[in-house]
């Protein structure tokens, strides 16, 4: 009497995982790009292609360079870490411009702006300023009370 009365079945099952080990590595070939795994577990090909983007960030040092009057005031305030871009938007279009009154930025809706990271949530720092939108302002966009680069002024610019 035989250990493995019914080893075919084994036998098969074997075959069939290997079957479908040789299909999953001819499937992998031909679906993982090239330069995987050139620099650990990642693409070595995406380091060009994200290089080859264009340049849409102009940079804080690029804006204060232009707009020094309001850089002064908003260094001097609770937003002095906070990047003009980060509000504004990517300027490199208007910073690399001839004439950088061609290319305007946006000014932002502050209603909407501010609320990103102002509103309330238990998430935040305790002493992060933080409000609920509807019932601090009243539908009021925030630049009628406060100045967005230094918000501690009022809007007549007094602190």
């Amino acid at each position: 009497m035989s250990v493995f009365k019914d080893a075919g079945h084994l036998f098969r099952f074997a075959g069939l995982f290997v079957l479908a080990f040789l299909v999953f590595l001819v499937v992998r070939h031909y679906v993982v790009p090239k330069s995987f795994g050139e620099y650990g577990h990642y693409r070595g090909a995406a380091i060009g292609e994200i290089a080859a983007h264009p340049i849409r960030f102009a940079g804080h040092d690029t804006c204060e360079t232009c707009h020094a009057d309001v850089a002064e005031i908003k260094n001097s305030g609770k937003h002095a870490h906070v990047n003009c871009e980060a509000c504004h938007g990517a300027q490199a279009k208007h910073a690399g411009a001839d004439d950088p009154s061609t290319v305007k930025p946006v000014l932002p809706e502050t209603t909407v702006l501010c609320a990103r990271c102002h509103t309330a949530s238990a998430a935040k720092p305790k002493g992060f300023p933080q409000v609920v939108p509807a019932d601090h302002s009243t539908g009021l966009p925030c630049d009628t009370c406060h100045k967005p680069h230094n918000p501690a002024m009022d809007a007549g610019g007094a602190k």
